[in-house]
């Protein structure tokens, strides 16, 4: 690729899309009109200081968490640019409940249906720390009319396509489509998102763990085994490890991508499933840390591979850089739980 030659979203989707296996033009709209949303959005958040959108909206999520105003305005945002663009029968989102058939007349017959989280790391807003948005695509299961909850409890293996947007010093997505990972930059003098990070890698190691320690006492044996590990002193493995935990996952997942590390989020006493979500947050990147050769588990198991049962279903959540995925299940192993 010429090196000085601009690429946009856009024109990579395009001279792409041929390695599409199916409903090439409709995923290339499906991809378009999510960085429009994302556009909008950024915009939203950029300005989030200056304007009645920051802080709470009176309400609690499915999830029993506090809404905040742009979780919400990221909610319609992105539903309005599916229902515009006709490719998406339905959604589900961690902001409602049940999932949202979009039969609109241009898209009940929709191919796709998308899962997502409107706005990931959302209590961090008011304090001016790094979201972002997270989704995953799948091809229907039925064929025709309202979608249906089979349509959405697909294993992870099933996806078209899963990508994220970071909302921070810069805006960017990252997407796959099951051909490796790209990245692309939003540049604000052009109003387009340019390709900045083509081709992107998980580092086999690395020195970073991500990880709430406030939650330590409450962590099965194996994960405060692994925690003991990374802090210990060993010059020859690099360690002791950095610990490095925002609070948003796509910023810490993304930060790990792009240096090497591991992400983890255990079941502990009071979330004994995990608390953080299959089908919008776990299948989605678990996607992509494998296009970009790390790897996602829930400590045990190949997270593409659980079979979903609910829409809102909560996993534990192990992703990062491959090596560091392994130890950290050898300690899962070595000590399981009494």
């Amino acid at each position: 690729m010429d090196v000085n030659r601009v690429v946009t979203l856009d024109q990579f989707i395009v001279e792409r899309q041929s390695h599409f296996p199916y409903g090439k033009g409709d995923l290339t709209r499906l991809l378009s009109d999510i960085a429009v949303a994302g556009k909008i959005v950024n915009r939203e958040i950029n300005q989030a200081g200056l304007v009645d959108i920051l802080g709470e909206a009176g309400e609690l999520n499915v999830q029993g968490e506090s809404v905040k105003k742009l979780d919400l305005y990221a909610n319609e945002q992105f539903i309005a640019a599916f229902k515009a663009g006709g490719e998406i029968s339905g959604v589900v989102s961690e902001e409602d409940e049940f999932l949202t058939p979009l039969n609109t007349g241009l898209s009940k017959d929709g191919q796709y249906v998308i899962t997502m989280d409107p706005l990931d790391g959302s209590s961090n807003i008011d304090v001016n720390v790094s979201v972002g948005t997270i989704f995953s695509i799948y091809r229907r299961v039925t064929k025709h009319g309202d979608v249906q909850l089979e349509d959405f409890l697909q294993k992870g293996t099933e996806q078209v396509a899963a990508g994220y947007l970071i909302y921070g010093s810069s805006t960017m997505l990252v997407y796959t489509t099951g051909r490796g990972v790209n990245g692309f930059t939003l540049d604000p003098t052009l109003g387009e998102f340019c390709l900045s990070h083509p081709e992107m890698k998980y580092p086999e190691d690395g020195t970073t763990y991500s990880i709430n320690e406030g939650n330590y006492s409450h962590f099965p044996n194996g994960v405060k085994k692994y925690i003991k590990y990374c802090q210990e002193r060993d010059p020859a493995t690099n360690r002791p490890y950095g610990s490095r935990y925002i609070g948003s996952l796509v910023a810490d997942f993304h930060r790990n991508m792009i240096n090497g590390g591991i992400y983890i989020y255990p079941n502990t006493e009071t979330n004994p499933n995990g608390k953080l979500r299959l089908l919008y947050e776990c299948n989605p990147l678990a996607f992509i840390a494998e296009q970009a050769g790390g790897v996602a588990t829930d400590g045990k198991n190949r997270i593409m591979e659980i079979e979903p049962t609910k829409i809102h279903m909560r996993v534990p959540y192990f992703a990062g850089s491959k090596n560091m995925i392994k130890v950290a299940h050898d300690f899962m192993e070595e000590f399981p739980e009494e």
